[in-house]
């Protein structure tokens, strides 16, 4: 895709999932990626079959991400590309039996950690007078979810986020978008799926079939069919594109 070869690319939470794909995709298009990952093995095994930086690091410690943010900056040089990926699901419950601590974690690490990611690359972008922002949220940041309290406000949050970098950045010649995954085949929504049937009491099946029967596609999506819409973000395609949110997601009409 035009602008992507030879680019400098950052992606927290690159060791798996739709984040290790983007790795992946990236490095295929002929771009330098630097990955972190609370997994530090899986953040330098991507790394290594990238050829470009793994490191492991937890997104919400601003100590480890400084030392993630200084290797970057050692080896590349800077950045023109920036995926602020990194986030969990979270606790499922309903509100009065939430712990609160299980809240604060999930916030930290959807919110804090793309908080971190922008501020070091806007400094770096603005100074160059260019750059990408890619921050991923979720469909859960466009509606509401049933005992998924605390990861529907943090994506909720990401939206915000996106809008008001776009308007600090865009001066600076930097765009800011979401992206809004659905429903990704893995690991980690089967995670999900099984905590939201647990706590619903309810089959895993049916919250499965639940996901998929909201959308007009009636579908989950693929780690790729996110990468598709990150890359076209990133290129020079979109260079005019900033402030956006894009759902991928075959059409979310309602949640579960």
């Amino acid at each position: 895709m035009a602008g992507i070869s030879g680019k400098r690319v950052v992606i927290t939470a690159g060791g798996g999932g739709i984040g290790a794909t983007l790795a992946r995709r990236f490095a295929a298009a002929g771009a330098r990626v630097a990955v972190c990952d609370l997994d530090g093995s899986a953040a330098e095994a991507i790394g290594a079959e990238t050829g470009g930086i793994g490191i492991g690091a937890d997104v919400t410690d601003e100590r480890q991400m400084q030392v993630f943010f200084g290797a970057v900056e050692t080896r590349f040089g800077g950045i023109e590309i920036l995926c602020a990926n990194a986030g969990t699901g979270g606790p499922a419950a309903s509100i009065e039996a939430m712990d609160y601590g299980a809240w604060k974690a999930c916030v930290s690490s959807n919110l804090d950690g793309a908080f971190l990611a922008c501020r070091w690359a806007a400094g770096l972008m603005k100074a160059q007078g260019s750059g990408r922002i890619i921050l991923t949220s979720s469909t859960s940041g466009l509606f509401g979810v049933p005992t998924r309290a605390p990861y529907v406000a943090a994506k909720w949050g990401l939206i915000g986020l996106t809008k008001t970098l776009a308007m600090e950045l865009g001066p600076s010649g930097v765009t800011v978008n979401a992206i809004c995954p659905g429903a990704v085949d893995g690991d980690r929504m089967e995670r999900v799926v099984a905590m939201e049937a647990a706590a619903r009491g309810v089959p895993e099946a049916e919250v499965r079939a639940l996901y998929a029967e909201g959308t007009s596609m009636r579908t989950w999506v693929s780690a790729d069919d996110i990468a598709d819409s990150v890359l076209f973000l990133a290129s020079d395609a979109a260079r005019k594109i900033s402030g956006q949110v894009l759902a991928v997601d075959g059409h979310t009409e309602r949640m579960t």
